[in-house]
């Protein structure tokens, strides 16, 4: 089935989306137009430190205009520079996302989160290498009208991340409803490349949605299943935006793209077959240009592409699709986006062969390299999703989810087939884990004969070159990660970034202790 002839039917009908649904507007709490504006000050840490960028950031409710006639009601970030350069903060047009941070590494920032939702709610800044105070674990959250004071130095190397809710049990629903946006870091090195910036610096940010009648976001209708499987929409929103189409020049571009689904995977390929070239990953540019037929990319995951339109036509059209896969959510081919050349020009701007230096972790430096701490992922008990046969708890640390502060580890993730379940779910599904705190390498995967036909179907998109702080693991598969436990102790995550998932408590805690 060519992906510019699927009807919304088609799609709606071959993703296994049902009929039954739940507005989201009958999970949001009532108005807070009413709501009282009192603030109470929660101090993240107390470094003292004069802050170069300093922000104001609120959740708040809104309405947003993505289909003809009736605005959608969502929930969003609005944010306002308070004290530093006044591009600290870029707005995407016409959309729900919150603002772009736009910082650079070895800055101190300080947010000033202000929660004017009518439930509790706290910020997690995906990837980033931060104090626990400024992780936003869900113990963490605050309530309405509070206001949390984030404080870190930005301590990452230049790359694409992004920021999104973390209170528990309603991390999925807050996230779905327009809470997220992204985090974008610049350092020297990369400045220093020549890379396309500017209007040629572009955010990708993939979400799928379902809408009503009403253009209201629905959110759920399987009940248990959706919890189960995840939750897929629908509609392919481009930053937050239906029928997307991207008006481009004869020159490259650097696209950054985020999978910013609650659970949807993407086969990300051009539907004439020109290879993909990559720039980075979850954590930064790679060392050097890396190109693949396809990308494979799991919720919470980006990617930075090199895209060069330099000898196309102005009138032609070049389509980004996502292929299928034998996986969950992957039977069909459908569109993301088209991109449009409307205008020629004449930039010479030659792809980089080297794109960054990167100090590489040795296995054989790890303190456990011969005995990996192993974390198992599988449905167990009353159909729950566990991670070694556990959900999340608050405060709870187990004695093998305690590490060393200093110390180089490797963990390996198991996604384990069978175990209780019905239909796919016996059989297991994708969980992209997401480690808080740090960015990790990927080291090695290997994947059991009776899992290997669905892993054949995305393997070769997997970028594992670079840093990542989420690492799709398919199932009967067993993904070696190392990772580093630098400056921080305290309590962080470990969790499938799968939101349903995660928010039925396939998630847990891990502690540096000193």
């Amino acid at each position: 089935m060519s992906s510019q002839n699927i009807s919304r039917r088609d799609f709606l009908r071959l993703m296994g989306i049902g009929s039954a649904a739940l507005a989201l507007n009958a999970c949001f709490p009532e108005s807070i137009s009413s709501a009282p504006a009192a603030v109470t000050a929660i101090p993240a840490s107390s470094s003292g430190a004069t802050p170069d960028v300093e922000i104001a950031l609120r959740a708040i409710e809104g309405e947003v205009q993505i289909f003809q006639g009736e605005a959608t009601r969502v929930w969003r970030y609005q944010g306002e520079v308070m004290s530093g350069p006044e591009d600290a903060l870029i707005a995407i047009p016409n959309t729900y996302l919150g603002p772009i941070f736009n910082v650079k590494t070895g800055q101190v920032i300080r947010v000033h989160f202000t929660n004017e939702l009518l439930e509790p709610s706290i910020v997690h800044w995906h990837g980033l290498h931060v104090p626990v105070e400024a992780d936003g674990h869900p113990r963490l959250v605050i309530e309405t009208g509070e206001t949390y004071v984030y404080d870190f130095t930005v301590a990452d190397r230049a790359g694409t991340f992004w920021y999104h809710p973390h209170p528990h049990g309603r991390t999925g629903v807050q996230a779905y409803a327009g809470l997220a946006g992204l985090f974008i870091i610049h350092d020297e090195n990369e400045l220093g490349l020549g890379l396309p910036a500017g209007d040629y610096d572009l955010p990708i940010v993939l979400q799928d949605r379902n809408f009503d009648e009403n253009n209201q976001l629905v959110y759920g209708g399987n009940g248990m299943m959706d919890q189960m499987m995840g939750f897929l929409g629908n509609q392919i929103l481009i930053n937050g935006q239906a029928e997307f189409s991207l008006p481009v020049e004869t020159r490259p571009y650097r696209l950054r793209l985020l999978n910013g689904s609650n659970s949807r995977i993407y086969k990300l390929a051009w539907e004439d077959g020109t290879p993909i070239t990559v720039l980075g990953t979850d954590g930064g540019l790679l060392e050097k240009p890396v190109t693949r037929d396809y990308i494979t990319l799991a919720p919470a995951q980006r990617i930075e592409l090199w895209v060069d339109f330099s000898k196309d036509e102005v009138g032609s059209e070049k389509n980004l699709v996502s292929l299928p896969f034998a996986a969950y959510g992957g039977v069909i081919t459908y569109p993301i986006f088209t991109a449009k050349v409307e205008k020629a020009v004449s930039v010479s701007a030659p792809l980089p062969e080297k794109l960054s230096s990167i100090t590489w972790h040795r296995e054989d430096d790890a303190v456990n390299q011969s005995s990996p701490r192993s974390i198992v992922m599988q449905m167990a008990g009353m159909m729950q999703w566990t991670l070694n046969g556990r959900t999340f708890e608050m405060e709870s640390v187990d004695k093998d989810e305690i590490v060393k502060l200093g110390d180089l580890e490797v963990w390996e993730f198991e996604n384990k087939l069978g175990g209780m379940g019905m239909g796919m779910m016996s059989e297991g599904l994708p969980h992209p884990m997401h480690v808080h705190g740090l960015q990790y390498q990927v080291i090695e995967r290997k994947v059991d004969s009776s899992g290997r036909d669905a892993w054949e179907t995305l393997k070769d998109g997997f970028i594992d070159e670079g840093w990542h702080d989420t690492v799709l693991v398919m199932p009967g598969e067993r993904v070696k990660i190392l990772l580093k436990f630098e400056d921080f102790t305290g309590l962080y995550l470990y969790h499938c970034h799968n939101l349903e998932h995660e928010d039925m408590g396939m998630m847990r805690n891990y502690r540096v202790d000193a």
